[in-house]
């Protein structure tokens, strides 16, 4: 089929990368950018970090968008619809309801991303918000700006981020996390521990094993209640307990949904014409030999311009196989993840958590390097993500750590 109208939903990074991907490739034909938000694509790791820090020597820094209007309209050519989300959509006819109007496209690339998730109750109590979006972000600003007594809920990445930003403004901030370890899932039980001990060492308090059984509030929230009956003074709730793919728009579709949008490695839905990026697609890696759906920067920009080149030119489809990198930065460390954390052991190659600033741990899946990860480790996270990337041995893996510790100890 002749593509002439090429639609993303998603006015998010892995759209706006599919939208850029188009034009490299010589697409010609119109382009239609829907978003549910009102703003313009705007850079989402900023907002739960430098962008809620303090900046004595000058102004707040901006919203971080990535174009301007001018640029998406003059230099792309690209129609935005902004402010109203996708409700609905017709894989037979082609059609994607949005607020009143019918928007038809030939090929089709979903980049809605997720959702968070909420506290029940909480939803009209002032006060109380998730980090997903610009607005969010203005707020909790403000809220911090001013002194806010805080507790996050949820010791994740984006928690753990506000919190030191908090930190930094002098802040008194509470971190409930219901977990008795905080981050298992993102890199296993032992480092999230590592991890979790940069609250302590900065100041931060840090309640593990217990969950929130209520927030109070005449109107903003006051308090926050924890199961174990305890209760912690809040004039900010920031909750951040995980997030779910915005698939709820697609219900009634063909397009099968588990844990997101399944896909193969080619990032389509076996639905003509239809292909998916970023946080929202579960799909097939052949490069970790497994289903992975990622909520990472880097993943949402490689597969927004990997499922546009696809979608445009289906005969030609390429497999998008990636090694998965996040960051995160709390209290002035780096944290880097690469690779998978299901794994069958880990191994310390570089310093010991808990006493050096800086160290890395492997991971090994059967006799593979599956993952590794480091704290202010940047000068040799990428390294393994390339070993990674190539399947090298566990053995192997562990002969690399060691001479670089040879070559460390001769240049001390």
């Amino acid at each position: 089929m002749v593509v002439n109208t090429f639609v993303v939903v998603g006015a998010s990074l892995a759209g706006l990368r599919a939208v850029e991907a188009a034009r490299k490739v010589g697409f010609e034909g119109k382009i239609i950018l829907i978003g549910a938000e009102r703003h313009l694509p705007y850079d989402r790791p900023p907002l739960s970090k430098e962008f809620l820090e303090p900046h004595e020597e000058g102004p707040q820094i901006e919203a971080p968008y990535f174009r301007t209007e001018e640029m998406l309209r003059d230099e792309l050519g690209v129609e935005l619809v902004l402010g109203s989300p996708a409700t609905s959509l017709d894989t037979e006819r082609r059609i994607i309801r949005v607020g009143e109007r019918d928007i038809g496209y030939d090929a089709l690339v979903i980049a809605t991303g997720s959702i968070p998730r909420l506290l029940p109750g909480t939803e009209t109590l002032g006060g109380v918000y998730s980090l997903r979006t610009l607005d969010d972000a203005l707020s909790v600003r403000d809220a911090l700006t001013a002194g806010a007594r805080t507790v996050i809920i949820g010791a994740g990445f984006i928690g753990s981020e506000v919190a030191s930003g908090a930190k930094k403004r002098g802040v008194d901030v509470t971190v409930v996390e219901a977990q008795p370890t905080p981050l298992v899932r993102a890199i296993g039980t032992a480092m999230g521990d590592a991890i979790a001990s940069l609250h302590e060492k900065n100041g931060t308090t840090l309640r593990c094993g217990v969950g929130v059984d209520r927030i109070e509030g005449e109107g903003s929230v006051e308090r926050v209640v924890l199961a174990d009956g305890s209760v912690i003074d809040a004039d900010l709730v920031v909750v951040g307990i995980g997030v779910d793919p915005a698939v709820q728009w697609l219900e009634g579709t063909p397009i099968r949904v588990d844990n997101g949008i399944v896909c193969d490695e080619n990032l389509w839905t076996g639905v003509p014409g239809v292909y998916a990026a970023g946080d929202v697609v579960n799909w097939m890696n052949p490069t970790m030999d497994q289903r992975q759906r990622m909520e990472n920067w880097t993943a949402a920009a490689e597969q927004g311009a990997a499922a546009a080149r696809n979608a445009l030119d289906p005969v030609h489809s390429k497999p998008y196989g990636t090694v998965p990198y996040f960051w995160s930065d709390w209290y002035g460390s780096r944290i880097q993840f690469v690779g998978s954390a299901d794994a069958d052991e880990f191994a310390i190659v570089e310093g010991e958590p808990g006493t050096s600033d800086r160290w890395v741990a492997l991971y090994r899946r059967g006799e593979r390097l599956i993952g590794a990860l480091s704290l202010n480790g940047q000068t040799v996270i990428m390294k393994y993500r390339v070993k990674i990337s190539k399947g090298i041995s566990w053995k192997d893996a562990l002969e690399f750590a060691e001479e670089r510790r040879a070559k460390a100890a001769v240049a001390r």
